[in-house]
């Protein structure tokens, strides 16, 4: 009977609309009987059935390698039983088999690629040029990075206009999700925050707003000084935080004043100053001007350090800018086909330099930082001493004075212990000699120097 089937299936079934599912059943009954135990147990018994019909049959396979095995092996008595296509192929289509731990997975693979944090690839705590006066407020990011929700919360950032405060936000979210991938990051303008919260109440889908913010682990927030004088959403914001907090979930937050001084509601300010609040200062001219030249070798530039020097010095209040002169610089010199020097500097960016207000320098005001820097007495200076350590840093103090003060040489030597001008006139010159061999010195005389003005 089954090589009658075999030779002749039509005269053992004629499949029609009635009797379509009753195919699939003779199809088992006749690779059961054909088949070993083994090889039945293994790529046939797994096969279901879905949906049959004249033009087509579905069928749910447990992955690929069964309907490849099937396909390979069993193509001409799947023809046999199942509805055919023009070209004597059988009318299959596969459907591979998806368990329920599988389309959890994948719902949450899917809930996961569509959330996005919101963070700048380039702000990393790896390429953060760290300097006294950012030194603790890295710190405190970096352990909020590595203990979100337990270490300072929340941790509020201040200080002026591109000194890094975005920076460190957007390498704490990085930092976190580097360690903790599940973990639901975000990271906001507060300017953002306000488009976002009017869309949802045009769109009345504020709850749905409420309940993403209120998932959160972890809340960067930027530029909070914009909410000042917008009371509506200050209220709602303020109510996001308080919701997290109370869950332990970390928030991080930055603005250009600390919370005292921004016109906020008592009860957002004392929110915000419940954690940690810390200042990001002016970077010092060393930081500065490694910040140059961590720019310039992720460009591939060679800038001469005597050029960043120069630079720092006369940018010296955002980090922005120097980057923004760096390139300027850079773009002049490839268009002109010119070296990096500190005259082309000073010509492509003098309207970006920065000049500090003068206050009224004497010759005891150098005397005092010279003394300072070199720790040594104002008294040794002005003495007669020619012991090394003594003697160097009076003629850098005679150099600055000369440089920095317009009163005739003769009174201006006169305030180092009754020296005589040719003797003020001798220290400059050597002073001026040695800068242009000993780097360490030209930077010690631009540490008194900015001392002095300071």
């Amino acid at each position: 009977m089954t090589m009658l089937a075999k030779e002749n299936p039509v005269s053992v079934l004629e499949p029609s609309k009635s009797n379509q599912e009753n195919a699939w059943q003779q199809f088992l009954l006749f690779m059961k009987e054909r088949s070993s135990s083994a090889e039945f147990t293994n790529w046939i018994k797994p096969v279901k059935l879905l949906s049959i019909s004249d033009e087509v049959v579905s069928l749910e396979v447990p992955n690929i390698f069964v309907q490849q095995y099937l396909l390979d092996n069993y193509k001409q008595d799947l023809a046999t039983f199942l509805p055919l296509k023009s070209e004597g192929e059988p009318a299959i289509e596969f459907v591979i088999k998806t368990t329920k731990k599988k389309k959890e997975t994948a719902k949450k693979e899917e809930k996961k690629n569509t959330h996005s944090p919101n963070l700048n690839r380039n702000y990393l705590f790896e390429n953060f040029i760290e300097g006294p006066a950012n030194q603790f407020v890295k710190s405190a990011a970096m352990g909020v990075a590595k203990r979100p929700g337990r270490s300072y919360n929340p941790l509020f950032i201040h200080g002026g206009v591109g000194l890094g405060k975005t920076h460190l936000l957007h390498g704490i979210g990085h930092e976190v999700l580097k360690h903790n991938k599940n973990l639901k990051v975000q990271c906001i303008t507060t300017e953002g925050f306000i488009n976002a919260l009017v869309d949802a109440l045009r769109n009345k889908s504020i709850e749905k707003m409420k309940r993403f913010y209120r998932s959160l682990d972890v809340l960067l927030v930027d530029d909070i000084q914009f909410l000042q004088s917008r009371m509506n959403f200050e209220e709602e914001l303020c109510n996001t935080f308080e919701a997290l907090i109370n869950q332990g979930k970390q928030i991080v937050i930055t603005s250009d004043k600390p919370p005292g001084q921004l016109k906020l509601s008592e009860r957002m300010v004392g929110r915000m100053e419940w954690g940690l609040v810390a200042n990001i200062g002016m970077p010092d001219l060393e930081t500065r001007v490694a910040i140059l030249q961590h720019k310039a070798e992720s460009r591939g530039l060679r800038l001469p350090q005597g050029v960043a020097f120069f630079i720092a010095e006369h940018i010296f209040t955002n980090v922005r800018q120097l980057e923004g002169a760096l390139n300027r610089l850079t773009a002049y010199c490839r268009v002109m086909d010119l070296d990096i020097t500190e005259e082309v500097a000073e010509k492509s960016l003098g309207e970006m330099f920065q000049y500090a207000p003068q206050k009224h320098i004497n010759a005891d005001t150098i005397l005092r930082a010279v003394a300072t820097l070199f720790n040594v007495r104002e008294s040794e200076l002005r003495g007669k001493s020619r012991a090394k350590e003594i003697a160097l840093p009076r003629q850098i103090a005679m150099y600055l004075a000369k440089e920095l003060l317009s009163d005739p040489l003769i009174k201006i030597a006169s305030a180092f212990g009754g020296k005589t001008h040719s003797t003020l006139l001798h220290a400059w010159k050597k002073v001026r000699g040695l800068l242009e061999k000993d780097e360490k010195l030209a930077r010690q005389i631009q540490m008194a120097r900015r001392n002095i003005e300071a």
